[in-house]
């Protein structure tokens, strides 16, 4: 397997809260984690609880996994990783007056034996990518998503809707969390992609996995930031591809 990765500031923002974070988890990548992360709250909050969960994730992941590992045990890495992330930014959030309010996105992926174990909390996305064709996987945890669901607007309202960027679940925004869960098999040529909203935002889903499909794999993290810039770059842009 083949994997990328780069965070950029955008054109607007101050500071970069996005953090990203992938590691090969065996000789020859035979297993290979992935985890971005897009944090929230004032000042260098956010950029605090986005780091803290890659910092968590990322040492329990390398100090969990195992090639003997089996499925459940996999999903249950993903899940305890990001539920104890939950708790130690929550409490920091709580006992900290400047940081209070903290929370931070997450998609993470470990991918061993052509299969993507997959979770997420918030609207950063994972994409599949394959036969020239591009699957959202994750499902955005955002108040958008909910009136999408229920009928009240259409998907192209949502683009420029004044509620498209309030998020209903984050990692550290409450005590306990649920992150969803998925699994995927992949084939070779296959790709994954993991991005923030940056990314998805401020692009169109058959453009981005364009990029992908016709262009050299480890260019493609570039172009993908670039394109996020040529369409605004409002936002700190985010983005970690592997290809199978």
């Amino acid at each position: 397997m083949k994997f990328f990765s780069k965070t950029d500031i955008g054109l607007v923002r101050d500071e970069n809260q996005d953090r990203v974070w992938t590691s090969s988890l065996g000789e020859n990548d035979e297993a290979v984690a992935l985890v971005v992360c897009d944090g929230m709250g004032g000042e260098n909050a956010g950029s605090c609880a986005s780091q803290m969960t890659v910092d968590l994730m990322s040492s329990r992941i390398l100090d969990g996994f195992r090639f003997s590992n089996n499925r459940n045990f996999i999903r249950n890495l993903l899940i305890t990783s990001v539920t104890a992330a939950n708790s130690l930014v929550f409490d920091r959030a709580s006992k900290e007056p400047d940081k209070r309010g903290m929370g931070t996105t997450c998609v993470a992926a470990i991918v061993y034996d052509h299969r993507a174990y997959i979770i997420n909390v918030g609207d950063s996305r994972c994409y599949h990518i394959f036969d020239n064709s591009i699957q959202q996987i994750t499902k955005d945890h955002t108040e958008i998503r909910r009136l999408i669901e229920r009928g009240r607007i259409t998907e192209e309202e949502s683009k420029t809707h004044p509620l498209r960027s309030r998020i209903t679940r984050a990692v550290g925004a409450s005590k306990d969390i649920t992150p969803d869960y998925f699994e995927i098999d992949l084939e070779a040529g296959n790709c994954l992609l993991l991005c923030s909203d940056g990314l998805h935002s401020y692009g169109d889903d058959a453009e981005i996995a364009g990029i992908i499909i016709n262009n050299p794999i480890q260019k493609c993290c570039d172009l993908l930031i670039d394109y996020a810039l040529a369409n605004g770059g409002r936002d700190n842009v985010t983005a970690a591809l592997l290809q199978c």
